[in-house]
């Protein structure tokens, strides 16, 4: 495969021509979210050599987005069961009846509690930390997440987000730098803000329901926050509240 800088996609996919159109803006900055517009993005793989440094561990920087991923289950399963994803990030299956707040985290999303964000059309930003730390890369999703426009859905409720975002350490990723939308992953050894940015206004909103609901939502950062403790009970006795939409 051809290698090119960020201004030269090398498109890895048999829609090539239609990818790099897709995401021939990657090289400015995002646009704001705007789901009024917004074109449904195209099935595929598209492959980045962005002319930035590897994170430490990685040989070269590389980005790749994959788009149009078929969701074959959405169920609710019992708060604490496991669930294997087929993607990494995951971009949808089956699901914990609960979600996660939107924001920031310290402690580790379970995957099973944010692919239910991804449902409501949420993105979920996620880095994976070596124990020395991993601060350019916290900075960085921290940038595209205060830079990410407001959402009317979520501006409607009170003390609500401003946007369905979440960000949150990833320790099963296979990359340093992740996103996941439903349907469709983004990945990375390296940093590149213009594709993360694009990625976020690509796929925001597009989950198959539209809500910023709070009903079910659970802080995992807090002893208090809602979210259930699976290693010291058997899943079906789990907390987690109501089911939610």
């Amino acid at each position: 495969m051809k290698r090119c800088g960020f201004a030269q996609m090398c498109v890895a996919a048999t829609t090539a021509a239609a990818l790099s159109a897709l995401l021939s803006g990657c090289g400015q900055s995002a646009p704001p979210i705007d789901q009024s517009d917004a074109s449904p993005p195209q099935s595929g793989t598209v492959t980045l050599f962005p002319e930035a440094p590897p994170l430490p561990g990685e040989t070269e920087c590389k980005v790749v987005l994959q788009t149009g991923i078929r969701v074959t289950a959405a169920q609710h399963v019992p708060a604490c069961t496991p669930v294997q994803y087929e993607t990494n990030p995951p971009s949808g299956g089956d699901h914990w009846a609960i979600w996660a707040e939107y924001k920031r985290y310290e402690a580790e999303v379970p995957r099973e509690l944010y692919v239910h964000n991804l449902e409501h059309g949420a993105i979920v930003l996620a880095y994976r930390c070596p124990p020395s730390g991993c601060a350019e890369v916290e900075a960085m999703l921290d940038e595209v997440r205060a830079e990410a426009a407001s959402d009317p859905k979520c501006l409607t409720l009170p003390g609500g987000p401003e946007a369905r975002l979440v960000m949150t350490p990833d320790s099963a990723l296979d990359t340093p730098v992740a996103a996941a939308a439903w349907g469709a992953t983004y990945t990375a050894t390296c940093l590149d803000k213009p594709s993360l940015a694009r990625f976020v206004a690509e796929h925001y909103g597009k989950g198959p329901e539209d809500t910023c609901s709070s009903a079910s939502a659970v802080d995992v950062d807090l002893p208090d926050g809602g979210a259930p403790s699976c290693g010291d009970v058997a899943p079906d006795a789990a907390a987690g509240g109501p089911p939610g939409p």
